[in-house]
């Protein structure tokens, strides 16, 4: 099948890659041409495990390419996914001028049928939107069908090549047909693809992702609760997780969501809500509690230095909002990053894959390390904000021959407390016991 897909960001380029893998004609368009050029030039420009090794072997075999120009692709393409930025508003809403830009451009060059995907996370009614936008130049037969991604920074090419359920709003038999074909090499297993009216697809993205950050969120305040009765989280964790009905993922306490998806996703839905007459009050709760908690370990570090955060020196690991990806939007450690550089103090930072993202939003702001010992280096403190693997089994003899202080504040809950009182270290975690040392020693 020929397919266009018009937008090269984290989806739209997962999205074309995969979709040539199993055998298609993709060409993907974007309006930047440098970015354009690197693709080209088997450049990937996003960090996402696996993904450079399909993108490098359907360049190479022909089936993935990339453009400027939008008209060039238009005539050939038989199903055109939109995957384009719906950034918020300053209201929380999804701002969709650039859906909709794209959309009344396409009425314009369309002279045959084509199936149109709203790829991008879109609230209820921009099918409709589309629609009209397309069918006010155009008089062509077309379709607009709601096919939302569900695609796991750090997880997305197995996600989209092995998914759990394919979710397609469309009320034509015609474009059913088209989706279905194009799908059915990614559900041999068995997943389902789940074909509903085009509103349900485009709330069944917003509700996932809200319900999600919900479950987070609610056992971010059990964790804060644990610590004011001395309960242990990982404990109680456990005993929820083993329960069928409530599942063992996304239920790790820590310092807050942050991403693409989760903030925008939650705060458009609670937006889409008030314009219908509507209060989603647990998402207005759930956004509260996160913003509190990307900043819950400043007040615990203020209080260790007494109160005085003047020319004290913070390591940092982790900078992503999440491990296994360079994205940065939305992350825990921004936000904590400037409450701390605020208070007078300097934060030195290391992240495998976030740091160049960081440097261009920050610059010198703060200190930029070449490996995670490094960052440690007449350190005062270690922060840990991102779970990456390599953080998880330090050499905790370096660690403590680095810092001036055995002092380690941990937003991820990767190490062990007893391991940590054993060690000697002065150890916060979320919703468990401090790890405490009389005095501050250097090993």
């Amino acid at each position: 099948m020929n397919i266009a897909v018009i937008g090269t960001g984290y989806v739209g380029l997962v999205t074309g890659t995969c979709f040539a893998e199993t055998g298609n004609t993709v060409v993907c368009v974007d309006i930047d041409k440098k970015k354009v050029e690197r693709m080209r030039n088997g450049e990937v420009p996003i960090y996402e495990p696996h993904l450079d090794v399909l993108f490098e072997r359907n360049i190479r075999q022909g089936r993935l390419t990339f453009t400027t120009d939008i008209e060039e692709v238009v005539e050939d393409a038989e199903v055109i996914f939109l995957a384009l930025p719906t950034p918020p508003g300053e209201d929380g809403s999804a701002d969709l001028s650039y859906v909709l830009g794209v959309a009344d451009h396409l009425g314009k060059l369309i002279t045959e049928y084509k199936v149109i995907v709203d790829k991008s996370t879109v609230p209820v009614g921009t099918a409709e939107k589309v629609h009209q936008a397309i069918a006010a130049n155009c008089q062509t037969p077309f379709d607009v069908v709601s096919n939302p991604e569900f695609l796991r920074e750090g997880f997305a090419v197995d996600d989209f090549m092995k998914p759990d359920r394919v979710v397609i709003g469309t009320s034509s038999e015609r474009a059913r047909k088209v989706m279905d074909e194009l799908y059915k090499p990614f559900i041999r297993q068995g997943n389902p693809i789940v074909f509903m009216d085009e509103k349900s697809a485009e709330l069944t993205k917003y509700a996932a992702n809200s319900f999600l950050a919900t479950k987070i969120t609610f056992m971010n305040e059990i964790a804060n609760f644990c610590e004011k009765v001395g309960a242990d989280v990982d404990k109680v964790r456990m005993g929820m997780g083993t329960d069928t009905r409530i599942g063992k993922r996304f239920l790790f306490p820590g310092i807050g969501y942050g991403g693409s998806c989760f903030p925008k996703d939650v705060q458009a839905l609670a937006k889409s809500g008030k314009e219908a007459g509507f209060n989603f009050h647990i998402l207005d709760a759930v956004m509260a509690v996160n913003n509190r908690q990307k900043t819950i370990l400043f007040q615990p570090i203020n209080e260790y230095f007494g109160g005085n955060l003047n020319g004290v020196r913070i390591a940092m690991w982790g900078l992503s909002f999440k491990p296994d990806t360079d994205d940065i939007r939305e992350a825990p450690s921004l936000y904590l990053i400037e409450k701390l550089t605020s208070a007078g103090a300097t934060v030195k930072a290391y992240d495998p894959e976030a740091m160049e993202n960081v440097r261009n939003l920050l610059g010198h702001r703060i200190e930029y390390a070449e490996n995670s010992y490094d960052a440690l280096e007449d350190a005062d403190a270690l922060v840990i904000c991102t779970e990456w693997s390599v953080f998880r089994n330090p050499d905790f003899r370096k660690v403590a021959e680095g810092l001036n202080n055995k002092v380690i504040f941990d937003g991820r809950n990767l190490y062990d407390l007893d391991k940590m009182k054993e060690l000697g270290f002065h150890y916060k975690s979320i919703g468990r016991e401090t790890a405490t040392i009389h005095e501050n020693t250097k090993a």
